[in-house]
């Protein structure tokens, strides 16, 4: 990097994204921490919402988690070829400020423009504010991995204060209130990041002239489909399948069942194109994203189904006074901040006892801590069904366990996918590995 200038020890301009990333969470959270209860309020309430059914507003709010995290593919593809990250997270940032304060216009066409604009927006910016923060160190900076902990830490500040502040101001003043106010969250990382150049320079200025040799393209890949008969015919019969739900019963899930089958039939053509020993890992890999599906599945509860459920049917008083179900929503990162480090400490004293656990026993360890969290909304609902209510500890509980699950599979996911993924496909695996985080 051209400009060496230090803060604790480290490039100033980690701070710069650190803060830019942490006002971009603040966002992102304080809009996801009423998403749901703006669709669900009543049309009539003193706050008035869209009066949809608690079926409908989690249904948008699957697709709209979904179509965030697939957005990272295109985003990082287009960063990687043509922009560059630096110009990515700028252009991404004026889609983020553009779309939350669309948000704010009290009117259902804006707010389904404003959500549009947030994903195209977290598209740009979400994957490539990541990759510049590792472009602030040189290839084996010890300095590197601490360096993202600490940026990580910015993410959760962020997610933390979002969703008690603009919980609280969406409850007082409105919806609409929290959803600018998320807003000026994200216009203030804008501010930040565009004041910050000088302590970037030369970090993601441009993007990739020259592609990697031992990357294959997805049009390359799809032209390898059609000289194979048996995987063309497998994606053929899947394809006529997806028109049928399309044309049939639903255009939103005939065009996800198309978008699944092209990636099945990429995969067949992956598989078919490795050797044996890549074969081996190649499905184990494949069964890592299951795991991921089924994890961030889950995981995703927090600002859907429980939302709902802590809006509802949840004793939200505490010393005399309720609290918004928003609010609630901060669990999870307060909790990362205070066991992040733990649990990480944990792990790496397992391995000193020679006893290192692998990145894929990590990850099914992680889901089945994640699930058992569960267990305390089993004892939430037997509770709500005999006194009308559920006290607010279960909720807390079952976060608490929902966030080591995260700290035991999350950290470790990317990192299990470069190290086994075939290297001529180690992009597009990549781009697998977000859209079944999407799916999920």
């Amino acid at each position: 990097m051209e400009n060496e200038d230090t803060l604790f020890g480290h490039p100033k301009g980690l701070f710069i994204l650190f803060f830019t990333e942490m006002w971009e969470r603040f966002s992102y959270y304080g809009m996801r921490a009423i998403l749901v209860l703006y669709l669900i309020a009543e049309v009539t309430s003193e706050h008035s919402g869209l009066g949809w059914t608690s079926g409908e507003a989690l249904a948008l709010y699957g697709w709209y988690t979904m179509l965030v995290y697939v957005a990272s593919i295109p985003g990082g593809i287009l960063a990687d070829r043509v922009l560059g990250q630096k110009k990515a997270v700028m252009i991404g940032g004026l889609f983020l400020c553009l779309g939350h304060g669309t948000l704010a216009i009290d009117s259902q066409m804006a707010f389904m423009i404003g959500l549009m604009l947030i994903i195209i927006g977290v598209g740009l910016l979400k994957p490539n504010i990541s990759t510049m923060v590792g472009g602030l160190y040189k290839e084996g900076d010890e300095r590197r991995d601490k360096g993202f902990s600490i940026f990580y830490i910015g993410i959760n500040i962020g997610a933390a204060a979002a969703s008690i502040i603009v919980g609280l101001v969406a409850a007082k003043w409105g919806w609409h209130y929290g959803f600018g106010l998320a807003g000026i969250g994200m216009a203030l990382g804008q501010v930040i990041f565009m004041s910050g150049q000088k302590h970037l320079i030369g970090v993601g200025d441009k993007p990739s002239s020259i592609a990697d040799p031992n990357d294959v393209s997805i049009g390359q890949l799809f032209g390898n489909l059609f000289k194979a008969p048996l995987q063309m015919v497998i994606t053929a019969v899947l394809m006529a399948g997806s028109v049928y739900v399309l044309v049939m019963e639903s255009w939103g899930y005939g065009l996800l069942f198309m978008f699944l089958s092209l990636v099945t039939g990429m995969m067949l053509m992956i598989y078919q194109d490795i050797d044996k020993i890549e074969k081996d890992r190649y499905v184990v890999l494949l069964l890592s994203f299951i795991l991921v599906i089924v994890f961030w599945g889950a995981f995703e509860q927090a600002g859907g189904l429980m939302n709902i459920y802590t809006e509802q049917k949840t004793n939200r008083m505490v010393f005399g006074m309720e609290f918004p179900a928003a609010i609630m929503q901060a669990f999870n990162p307060l909790y990362i901040i205070l066991l992040g480090v733990p649990i990480a400490g944990f792990w790496y004293r397992w391995k000193l006892m020679g006893k290192e656990a692998s990145s894929l026993f990590k990850m099914v360890i992680g889901l089945m801590i994640m699930g058992s969290g569960f267990l305390f909304m089993t004892a939430a609902s037997l509770e709500y069904e005999r006194v009308g209510e559920s006290a607010l500890i279960w909720l807390a509980l079952a976060y608490l366990l929902h966030t080591i699950g995260e700290l035991c599979a999350s950290p470790v996911a990317l990192s299990f996918i470069t190290k086994i993924a075939p290297v001529k496909y180690a992009s597009l695996m990549m781009g697998v590995y977000f859209a079944s985080t999407g799916l999920g």
